[in-house]
């Protein structure tokens, strides 16, 4: 048997995606599995170390390490009315932001790449794991903050306003679904490792689909946020056919994206294949 080292979030669409493959209720051939589970920005930075062979990473990153890493065409977060949100307390415009501080969930996150791409530049930013962006704001450390994950769910719970959903500003602009987070592979692994774990994970996402109790223990032990409507929401946006195989327009979305971090100098310009 062979064991690969394997990173992803406590967040329930990465644990609902995993949780067979981990668990041996998908055919893996002589594969095992080493997981992993950490704050996305901290398997961004892991990915740009080229610590594991396996990772969930924010596509800001992948511009990173494509390098070193090829994408997976199963297990992205992509799609549409699931980008992140810009919040504040009401005190605040969204045009009264320039200048001002506004905490992000991680530098390598596609959350702070839309920033970035939305004002040309943004370099007043409190980084801080993304359950701790509404404290921040409450306790007026920052103006301003960039949620994703279940706080897209429960800000209105504290009082605070949707300034800006940049996904649907990515959205309006490109006419491509946002590409938030993916897969990837080693590129060492070598082309028929890569396609058997591909194949594996998208085994793991249909299983997830057709035995969606089963995975529920496992997603609360390692969710955020316990409260089973705001699990069944998180999934029921970040989980999607997208998710089961990128499809010639996942790829596009993320080719635009990278593009546009690219002409800015957001991230270097590789001239490698996205994918197998």
């Amino acid at each position: 048997m062979t064991t690969l080292s394997l990173g992803y979030s406590p967040c329930p669409n990465d644990t609902y995606i995993f949780h067979a493959l981990i668990h041996g209720l998908v055919a893996c051939g002589d594969l095992t599995f080493a997981e992993r589970l950490e704050d996305v920005e901290t398997l961004n930075q892991l990915a740009v170390d080229g610590v594991l062979d396996l990772t969930k990473i924010s596509f800001h990153a992948f511009g990173h390490v494509r390098d070193k890493y090829l994408l997976l065409r199963s297990g992205a977060a992509l799609g549409r009315g699931c980008g992140p949100l810009i919040i504040a307390d009401g005190s605040v415009s969204l045009k009264q932001l320039e200048g001002k501080t506004i905490a992000i969930p991680g530098r390598l996150t596609t959350a702070n790449l839309l920033l970035q791409l939305y004002f040309h530049g943004a370099d007043k930013l409190l980084t801080l794991p993304f359950d701790q962006i509404i404290d921040a704001v409450l306790q007026g450390r920052a103006a301003a903050g960039v949620i994703i994950h279940e706080s897209r769910f429960t800000y209105q719970q504290h009082g605070l306003h949707q300034l800006l959903d940049l996904g649907q500003w990515w959205e309006e602009e490109t006419g491509h679904p946002i590409p938030l987070g993916g897969i990837l592979a080693k590129r060492s692994l070598g082309e028929e490792r890569i396609r058997q774990v591909d194949q594996a994970l998208r085994q793991s996402i249909e299983y997830a689909r057709a035995h969606p109790q089963e995975a529920v223990d496992y997603i609360r032990r390692h969710a955020q946020e316990l409260d089973d409507t705001v699990i069944r929401r998180h999934i029921g946006l970040y989980v999607n056919d997208y998710s089961v195989d990128l499809g010639d327009e996942g790829l596009a979305a993320i080719d635009c994206l990278l593009g546009k971090a690219g002409q800015i100098g957001i991230i270097p310009s590789v001239d490698l294949p996205l994918t197998l």
